[in-house]
């Protein structure tokens, strides 16, 4: 062997000390999981709930699927697009001052530490709990919906944003303090620039969360399609069931795409 190749493997560290662990750490953990997951295999119903399925959406309802009633797809989409709408700007717009007071740049440290612990007791409640308890509050409807996703909006908003307040580039500020500008000027040229895209970004994907959270809501009865949804499966209503099927796909696909090149155009300025 060429003795500069092996001075250069022996001068490489050696991490097969902390690979190794890790690797017998992760095949128990793997081992531990597997037995607390017990299969009872498919159930005598199963083949043919999901051909039926497979035939409601490959026969939707027409009438469900193009019409425009209060049980139809067109309509329970427009309610679900708007609970997460509604619950995306109202979380977003709580969001930006608890990411200033949870920054550590920003605020002090006794501050910082209280909104932390706030915002992680936020974040740790499931959106599923939170519509449940509003449900309890408000009653079924829309209002429970967007209330619920305001709330997470604003857990997941904050943290992200907090983020991106505390990667500041303070020296664009000095800069801006040495060449004589206001304390407005320093935030309108030195402050926003840096956080207005990042800001819109994160919105913009939780916008996307939101969507896929307020069809899933509607089970609990908190507004949006979610619950006709489940209503039809267990009416066996397989043709109105592929009709809302069809419907969602079809809605989360157009704000998939939407949602992704405005966050990469932002992302590239």
């Amino acid at each position: 062997m060429n003795p500069k190749l092996a001075e250069n493997l022996q001068s490489q560290p050696k991490r097969w000390k902390y690979q190794i662990p890790i690797a017998l750490i992760v095949a128990i953990l793997l081992a531990w999981s597997a037995t607390a997951i017990e299969y009872r295999g498919i159930t005598e119903r199963g083949p043919m709930m999901a051909l039926n399925i497979l035939k409601g959406i490959i026969n939707p309802d027409t009438h469900i699927l193009f019409g425009f009633h209060d049980q139809s797809v067109p309509y329970l989409l427009i309610e679900t697009l708007s609970i997460a709408f509604l619950g995306t700007i109202i979380g977003t717009i709580l969001a930006i001052p608890l990411s200033f007071l949870s920054a550590r740049n920003v605020a002090p440290r006794p501050i910082t530490a209280v909104m932390n612990i706030v915002i992680i007791l936020i974040r740790t409640v499931p959106a599923f709990v939170y519509g449940l308890m509003f449900i309890r509050v408000t009653g079924p409807g829309a209002f429970a919906g967007v209330m619920t996703m305001s709330l997470t909006s604003i857990g997941m908003l904050t943290k992200r944003n907090t983020e991106v307040v505390e990667d500041l580039d303070k020296g664009v500020i000095e800069s801006l303090d040495a060449a004589g500008c206001t304390r407005f000027q320093k935030i309108r040229y030195g402050v926003l620039p840096q956080l207005f895209s990042n800001f819109i970004s994160n919105t913009i994907y939780r916008f996307d969360l939101n969507m896929k959270d307020a069809s899933v809501l509607g089970l609990v009865g908190a507004g949006g399609i979610g619950a006709p949804l489940i209503f039809n499966m267990s009416l066996f209503r397989w043709n109105v069931v592929g009709a809302l099927l069809i419907g969602l796909m079809i809605m989360v696909l157009i704000v998939e795409v939407i949602s992704t090149r405005l966050r990469t155009k932002l992302a590239r300025g």
